[in-house]
């Protein structure tokens, strides 16, 4: 209180108190009263969040290839000249339907051929067996000897194997023939065709006419490190707190959730020696074939914890390598602790079930401005909560 303003309250006094003892003493009081106030600690007013289990899942991302369940590399199984284009480029083909057409001209011609041969030699074979039918009754009657006979038995039996050769290279001119119109193998869409009509195509060819995806289910293949393999491995199958899912999410290059789930069935079996990596795949229906070959996405697992201790990130620190939290006690006073980290649920940390438990309060910001032993006033702010 100013000078001035206890001289004009002495002024303003009854004058049955203004003597100077008693407005000293009523100076006095006022002074300590004053001071009194203003020593009331009420602590810092910061937001202050009490913990309880909830369910979370922790997420991990990696990245994948997309490949139709078949790729299929068409080829020429005959060389000739590319006579007809039955499909183009990004068509949808049924399995069986005809793609290609090269001239068949010079296979008919090797199929006549074929045909004569075993005519000839179907002809060869019925002179043996009449050779070997007139000489029975002399042999039987021991007109002539036995040695004829074998002969003529190994002229039938030369003429049988002559035959049955000449009934292979016909069936396998016929084969030919049926080469010159390519198929599809699959029901699919046919990629990029690199051969125009006309172009001279063989079966040595380096490069394939085109790529037949059957779409209908992908594969998404994709490699983990060594020691997340062991750790999916080892929790794939718990069943009480940190299950991963049985699901997996595709997220696509734009950014978007692919709407369809997949899973996990098969893996190469093997480490890579120079990677230290795994390789997996994922199995997604493809309805709508969205997805073709040659996409590329990320693979997101899930580990699902059903009642765990999540916190804000926001409310951590870093000293070194560590996290710590500023707790509550029950005077709400604060003391900073050490946390275990187990990953991550969106924006929050999950937290081991040994640093933390459900009803601790932890000060969730302005943690720049704490040490151990600083009163808070805990003040409420959406989910934030208030006292104990």
């Amino acid at each position: 209180m100013k000078h001035y303003q206890l001289k004009e309250l002495m002024y303003k006094l009854p004058f049955f108190i203004k003597s100077p003892f008693l407005v000293l003493g009523l100076f006095l009081f006022i002074v300590i009263g004053c001071k009194e106030k203003e020593e009331v600690d009420t602590g810092l007013a910061l937001p202050v969040k009490k913990l309880a289990g909830q369910s979370a899942a922790n997420t991990f991302q990696y990245l994948g290839s997309v490949e139709g369940i078949e790729d299929v590399e068409i080829r020429p199984q005959v060389d000739g000249i590319l006579e007809e284009i039955y499909v183009d480029e990004g068509d949808f083909v049924e399995k069986g339907q005809p793609l290609f057409k090269i001239n068949s001209q010079p296979y008919i011609e090797d199929l006549k051929n074929a045909r004569a041969n075993v005519a000839l030699e179907s002809a060869r074979l019925k002179k043996s067996k009449t050779e070997l039918d007139r000489l029975q009754p002399l042999i039987d009657n021991e007109v002539i000897s036995d040695v004829k006979k074998k002969t003529a038995e190994a002229d039938y039996e030369i003429a049988e194997a002559s035959l049955a050769k000449a009934q292979a290279i016909e069936a396998n001119m016929q084969i030919k023939l049926g080469f010159t119109t390519i198929k599809a193998p699959v029901s699919g869409f046919i990629g990029r065709i690199p051969k125009s009509v006309g172009n001279v195509i063989k079966n040595t060819n380096s490069e394939p006419l085109t790529i037949l995806s059957n779409v209908s289910k992908v594969y998404v293949y994709f490699s983990m490190s060594e020691s997340d393999y062991l750790y999916y491995e080892r929790l794939k199958n718990d069943s009480t707190s940190k299950k991963f899912s049985s699901d997996v999410k595709l997220i696509l290059a734009d950014g978007y959730v692919y709407d369809h789930p997949g899973r996990i069935d098969a893996n190469s079996g093997q480490l890579n020696r120079n990677t230290g990596s795994i390789t997996l795949r994922a199995v997604f229906n493809n309805p709508d074939t969205l997805l073709r070959s040659g996409n590329t996405g990320k693979i997101l697992m899930e580990q699902i914890y059903p009642n765990a201790i999540l916190i804000p990130q926001s409310a951590a620190i870093s000293i070194q390598d560590k996290k710590f939290v500023f707790i509550l006690d029950e005077n709400d006073m604060t003391v900073r602790k050490e946390i275990g980290i187990e990953g991550r649920s969106g924006k929050d940390y999950i937290i081991s079930n040994k640093s933390l438990s459900e009803n601790d309060r932890i000060v969730v910001s302005g943690l720049n401005k704490l040490t151990d032993g600083v009163k808070i006033n805990p003040i409420q702010s959406g989910r934030l909560l208030t006292g104990n």
